[in-house]
């Protein structure tokens, strides 16, 4: 797929605030999404995120502050349907149509060709459950059927809330490498979650926010700089990964009965010596400090005073 480029990608959130009358569910959020890169937009449920991505779209009005995508509202986008994509609630279709007749309905309001419709049917992988009653999908199906109507108008921008809710492994592995190959294309790509170990294989960066609040925005790298370096690895033959470890100049020790502990690494560092060697791996962690308990430590405390 070759995006329209009607507009600049970069989201950019200044000052955000919403009140629903007593509940502040945003509170002076600020942050950037660039394009190119896959952001995981991460938080408890209940911390904004969805309230956050429907200010973006113009759904619910902000108290303060702004929401833009290329510098504009979603209001005063040229092509809002052909710039910016979005998948907020995988259940909003009419029962009774089919998956095609759906996405048709969508496509004729947005101006689309109705070729397009089979295109992004192939894309999700539904073409062959296109005709049957949308109302008798599976949510993993639903899901897809909201992905292929995000994609109709070949957007700049893709907003998805929890795109892997109902998915079976397979279909994550699909939506990890859909995701990742949209970035390489230069598209902007935020996807929310409440848990990191669904993303955090897909992401290249992270605005994470409780009560409203900012709490960390970086790269995921620097998330797993916080998490600790620290790498257990389980193989066949423990003295083979242990001397296979120090002669790549890490810092290895032996632990419990075939396992090796390396200081200062990651798993993939570790994993690349042991292939390198041929030694032969049960397991590969980190061994303390995981990312998922980074997280948690974050999202769990005070937002107040953290910046981006």
């Amino acid at each position: 797929m070759t995006s329209a480029q009607h507009v600049d990608g970069r989201i950019e959130v200044g000052e955000l605030t919403k009140r629903f009358g007593s509940v502040l569910a945003v509170d002076r959020l600020s942050f950037a999404v660039e394009p190119g890169r896959v952001t995981g937009f991460l938080g408890p449920n209940g911390a904004g995120k969805t309230t956050t991505l429907r200010m973006l779209l113009g759904l619910v009005r902000p108290t303060a502050g702004t929401a833009t995508i290329g510098s504009r509202r979603y209001a005063e986008l040229p092509h809002p349907l052909h710039d910016v994509g979005a998948l907020l609630e995988a259940s909003n279709f009419h029962p009774g149509r089919s998956g095609r007749d759906h996405l048709r309905v969508l496509a004729l309001n947005a101006e689309v060709p109705d070729r397009r419709v089979d295109e992004v049917l192939e894309v999700v992988g539904l073409t062959r459950d296109a005709g049957r009653r949308a109302g008798g999908y599976s949510m993993g199906m639903r899901q897809r059927l909201g992905l292929a109507a995000a994609l109709l108008g070949d957007p700049r921008v893709l907003l998805l809330d929890e795109p892997a809710n109902g998915l079976d492994p397979e279909g994550i592995r699909w939506l990890r490498g859909f995701l990742r190959g949209l970035a390489a294309e230069g598209r902007t790509v935020l996807i929310s979650s409440h848990v990191l170990a669904e993303v955090e294989q897909t992401v290249d960066d992270v605005v994470i926010i409780s009560h409203g609040r900012l709490v960390q925005a970086s790269p995921l790298s620097a998330l797993e700089e916080a998490a600790g370096r620290t790498v257990y690895a389980k193989a066949a033959d423990q003295a083979r990964l242990l001397a296979a470890v120090e002669a790549a100049d890490l810092n290895g020790r032996p632990a419990e009965l075939d396992a090796v502990i390396v200081d200062g690494s990651t798993p993939a560092e570790v994993g690349r010596v042991a292939f390198a060697a041929g030694v032969e791996l049960h397991e590969l962690r980190r061994a303390d400090g995981s990312l998922e308990e980074t997280f948690l430590r974050l999202v769990g405390g005070d937002p107040a005073g953290r910046a981006a």
